[in-house]
């Protein structure tokens, strides 16, 4: 007796921390149920995790987020990361986004630590900073950040502003007016105009008196099940009653509709562009302003036209359409506006090509194109006809993520976006095409970043992994010059791959902590995203989602293959679709990687169409009910894939108690699951936050308490020190 308890304490000396509290995870208690799927019973055992606010899930949530902070708190990391993070941010200079244009005029988004929501400013030009002004400061509403600003919309003339407001991360935004020059509210307001399922939207007549919106059902208006459905559009006139706004459009539009508003540069039409759910099919209806009947409206498009983008001529004659049916990759087409053409009589204005056409931008007398090549950005220019091709010259590789036609003239030509890359901060350019004799010029506005830390030591490399059917996947690795590859170096790997959504390059500096140690980022460009067309989002979604995560293994062992790190040194990152992939690459591959850090993911597969934005998401994941597409679901589902006594990584998974796109209780299950299932002894822990949802809105001091978290996690796990720099 006495050898094996010395043995025992042996054994409890060389254990972590990490190991020696694995086995007192609080209690997840097992309450079988089963269902049928097309013959298939499949059983599970935390079925009542899904029921938020009952006394059971928040004596869960209440025990599972002590035992997490007790372990993370309990790391000696923590504090000097929070400590280096909320320093770094101090430093950080204000930066502006969501850039819209009217005479005289600029209107931005800017985000100004320490505060902890973005304001709402004017600016007299990009290149005069002396005149912003504030218009609307969340902070001021709720100094804890608990109110975020979801979108605005300013009159034609910039005098007034329409502001969707939401709560806590909610997104569940309700329209407010605003005077821009005094900030001044106006009395008047409209409930459920946005909701985290479809989003939300708004676009004012000529006059800036009315206003067409989009609303949610109200309560008696749908049966409960669906009030998160059925967008539809409306019209409220300033100074009426809100009880008598009148309906204009979205009755025969799908339950799972999400409308976008926009109106054309001479403010006469008004297209609403209407999403079939999540999977990338759109509708287009057009309403002319000089018709007194809101319910007025051609429908330009439907969901099988394969057009992704409408923008209005500056002509008041013409329509620019990005198009991928039989092209992919993208093509321009142009349309008359006044419906005297078919769409299939429109004219050809720009082909398809190698690059993917990602946006398309109208100014008097040029079409701008933004394109990807697989990642990177690049501007094309042409005339309206789609001639006299100009590249605009941007370094390799940068990313851009929004084009602004100006509107102080109507002749101008000139544009502004935010061009960024992986090492260098972003800022706003203007590119004026008529300069430098018409061959144009680029030249960086007053509205640019500078980084608190240097990154002149980082380098941005490309490389390509070879997926299991042979498909090359672009991988963009950030490391330190210099870095050995002797498979020592701890790497973060994060991937999406979904909707179509592209990841372009991009600066975060408070990297510079993982850099400082050490540390290796790759960013994988995975099927399923848009970085290669259609082509390249169609082969990840549906019935062909279990390509994206191959192509994510593969990306891991090209990694190891390579020597940049090894499994006991590789840590995974993902959120949302992103968290999805982590729990496929965590059940499929669990030897792969040492740890998984995972945000606001969905796991449970067969059940993720039962939650309101689980319904949009059909058209991208498909149906259990489709007996083919839940054999393909069912097939990678990771809940349904945990395998006991299995040695799982270490995973950290993060919800928000408020995200109404993403049921957190997807995040309970899983994690009830794992604790139950692994062998491994590596920790499994959850941060569930009563202060945030799906990411959106999440106020400045919640977001650098999650990264320190995050940090703590991965240099635990990965063998890393805070506390003195890796040489």
């Amino acid at each position: 007796m006495k050898s094996r308890l010395s043995a025992l304490r042996l054994l409890l000396l060389t254990m972590s921390a990490s190991q020696l509290s694995a086995a007192e995870y609080p209690l997840s208690s097992k309450q079988p149920m089963s269902d049928s799927y097309h013959g298939v019973a499949v059983s599970d055992d935390y079925r009542w995790l899904e029921a938020s606010g009952t006394p059971a899930v928040r004596a869960w949530t209440e025990a599972q987020n002590h035992y997490t902070r007790r372990h993370l708190d309990g790391l000696p990391e923590r504090e000097v990361i929070a400590a280096r993070l909320t320093a770094l941010f101090a430093k950080d200079t204000p930066s502006h986004s969501g850039l819209v244009s009217r005479p005289g005029r600029l209107f931005a988004l800017k985000f100004q630590p320490p505060k902890q929501q973005r304001l709402l400013v004017t600016l007299a030009s990009a290149d005069n900073l002396g005149s912003e002004k504030v218009v609307l400061d969340p902070n001021e509403m709720e100094p804890k950040g608990q109110v975020a600003l979801d979108w605005y919309v300013p009159s034609p003339d910039g005098k007034l502003l329409a502001v969707s407001l939401s709560e806590h991360g909610s997104e569940e935004g309700t329209l407010y007016f605003y005077r821009t020059d005094t900030g001044e509210r106006l009395a008047e307001h409209i409930g459920r105009v946005q909701y985290p399922t479809g989003g939300g939207s708004a676009a004012w007549s000529p006059d800036g008196q009315s206003l067409f919106y989009t609303r949610y059902p109200l309560a008696g208006e749908k049966p409960a099940a669906d009030l998160n459905f059925f967008q539809q559009i409306y019209c409220h006139r300033l100074g009426t009653p809100v009880s008598s706004d009148t309906y204009a459009a979205g009755r025969d539009f799908p339950r799972i509709a999400e409308i976008d508003l926009h109106t054309s540069r001479d403010g006469r039409w008004l297209m609403a562009q209407v999403a079939n759910g999540d999977g990338g099919e759109f509708a287009h209806y057009l309403h002319d302003f000089n018709d007194a009947q809101p319910t007025s409206w051609r429908q330009m498009t439907r969901f099988e036209d394969g057009i992704k983008q409408i923008a209005f001529g500056c002509d008041g004659a013409s329509l620019y359409l990005r198009s991928v049916k039989d092209a992919p990759r993208g093509k321009i087409l142009r349309l008359a506006l006044d419906g005297s053409q078919a769409l299939h009589a429109a004219t050809l204005i720009v082909p398809e090509s190698a690059a993917v056409i990602e946006h398309l931008t109208i100014t008097s007398t040029r079409l701008f194109v933004t394109d990807l090549i697989g990642g990177p950005s690049r501007i094309r220019q042409f005339d309206l006809a789609g001639k006299n091709l100009v590249v605009v010259a941007l370094p390799e590789t940068s990313g851009v993520d929004q084009l602004l036609a100006l509107k102080d003239r109507p002749d101008d030509d000139c544009l502004l976006f935010r061009e960024t890359s992986y090492t260098q901060p972003s800022a706003w350019m203007r590119y004026d095409p008529a300069a430098a004799k018409g061959s144009g010029s680029l030249t960086k506005t007053a509205l640019f970043n500078t980084s608190p830390v240097d990154f002149s030591d980082i380098e941005a490399v490309r490389e390509f992994a070879v997926s299991k059917d042979g498909t090359k996947i672009p991988l963009n690795i950030l490391r330190r010059k210099g870095t050995p590859l002797d498979g020592r170096n701890p790497t973060l790997l994060t991937g999406y791959g979904g909707y179509g959504i592209s990841l372009r390059p991009g600066f975060n500096f408070s990297e510079r902590l993982w850099f400082d140690h050490g540390g290796v980022t790759v960013i994988a460009n995975l099927r399923g995203g848009g970085e290669y067309g259609e082509e390249w989002h169609l082969a990840g979604n549906l019935t062909h989602k279990q390509n994206v995560f191959d192509d994510f293994a593969a990306c891991a062992q090209h990694l190891i293959e390579r020597g940049y790190t090894r499994p006991e040194k590789l840590a995974v990152e993902g959120g949302s679709n992103g968290g999805l992939l982590m729990g496929a690459f965590l059940t499929q591959h669990p030897d792969l990687a040492r740890a998984v850090v995972t945000h606001v993911g969905i796991y449970d597969m067969l059940r993720v169409e039962l939650d309101p934005n689980g319904a949009f998401n059909i058209t991208e994941f498909g149906s259990v009910k489709d007996a083919a597409q839940f054999r393909a679901i069912h097939a990678y589902s990771p809940y349904h894939h945990v395998s006991d006594t299995t040695a799982y990584p270490a995973v950290f998974f993060l919800a928000g108690e408020n995200d109404g796109r993403v049921n957190p209780a997807h995040s309970r299950k899983m994690c009830a699951r794992l604790q139950a299932a692994s062998s491994s002894q590596a920790p499994v822990l959850i941060r569930l936050s009563a202060a945030s949802g799906h990411g959106m809105g999440t106020s400045l001091t919640e977001r650098i308490a999650e990264k320190a978290d995050v940090l703590a996690f991965l240099f635990e796990q990965l063998g890393m020190q805070a506390s003195a720099a890796a040489k």
